[in-house]
């Protein structure tokens, strides 16, 4: 059997990028975190940060340093969340919202990993989680 436990990241400072995503999310940053480890538990998976010193963040689309992963977040509406990202720390890069507010925005944390907002249209939203169509 197999469970995935956790989705590791590798960045210069573990604490100041799990402070940044436990804003993003509206997680709490797990107990026992520290300089070299944090993490953020979503369930039964964590988000977790570790210290690399020689840390270098992707350049993607560029292939010399290539992106080597992206998180997708959901959002109900994309400008607040758009602002409250960004205000945070996060750099918007590309913005792939059609006409109708449906599409992505591609950010970068401040470290440098790409993320995305998204809107998928017929997405609805309860006050346990995101239902898909």
């Amino acid at each position: 059997m197999l469970q995935l436990l956790g989705f590791i990241i590798d960045c210069p400072d573990p604490m100041k990028l799990a402070a940044f995503y436990s804003e993003v999310t509206g997680r709490a940053i797990m107990d026992g975190s520290h300089n070299n480890w944090a993490g953020i538990p979503f369930g039964e998976v964590d988000l977790a940060f570790q210290r690399v010193d020689d840390y270098r963040p992707p350049s993607w689309p560029d292939d010399e340093h290539p992106k080597q992963f992206h998180l997708d977040f959901e959002v109900d509406e994309i400008e607040p969340e758009q602002r409250r990202v960004v205000k945070l720390g996060a750099t918007l890069e590309k913005d792939f919202i059609g006409p109708e507010g449906y599409g992505w925005q591609v950010y970068t944390d401040p470290v440098g990993h790409p993320f995305c907002l998204c809107r998928h249209k017929g997405v609805t939203w309860t006050d346990e989680r995101v239902v898909w169509p």
